[in-house]
């Protein structure tokens, strides 16, 4: 995945030292209750598409703007499916973060799969009984999108 510049300055500051960012992720469910889901190019995993805030940026513009530029496919937030922030995590050069995400759930409104490979090496639309490996963070954000609830999920206070 390309490293947002903002990300990259303050790198310059910090080092490999732990950044707090803004995450977003879209579960897109098309009419035959298929997800959409790409193969990450930065580490070969499968996951739904998204990525991370730029500066000033509004949540669902940013989920909108990801899931185009991964995958071809244009959409439109529906609401917010949960809201969690991930454990810490170290990338191979040795930054570390952790991310605050927001998910949507999405329906498509356009485009096509299109692939950019510098973000994503395949992607497809998947059946919820096909779904590629994926962590169970992430098995859980599409279970959660795909649930018709009224309210977002969050961590309970405690747990």
């Amino acid at each position: 995945m390309a490293t947002p510049e903002f990300i990259l300055r303050l790198r310059k500051h910090v080092g490999h030292e732990l950044l707090w960012l803004t995450g977003v992720t879209g579960v897109v469910v098309d009419p035959d209750d298929r997800v959409l889901l790409h193969q990450r190019a930065d580490d070969g995993c499968w996951a739904p598409p998204g990525g991370i805030l730029e500066p000033g940026e509004q949540p669902a513009a940013a989920l909108a703007r990801e899931v185009a530029e991964e995958t071809g496919v244009h959409v439109v937030p529906e609401r917010v499916a949960c809201i969690v922030t991930e454990q810490p995590w170290t990338y191979s050069n040795g930054d570390v973060v952790q991310i605050l995400d927001i998910t949507f759930r999405c329906r498509p409104s356009g485009g096509e799969i299109r692939l950019d490979r510098d973000e994503s090496l395949d992607a497809g639309w998947f059946a919820p009984d096909e779904l590629p490996e994926m962590s169970e963070a992430l098995l859980r954000r599409v279970r959660l999108a795909r649930e018709e609830r009224g309210e977002a999920w969050y961590q309970p206070y405690g747990e």
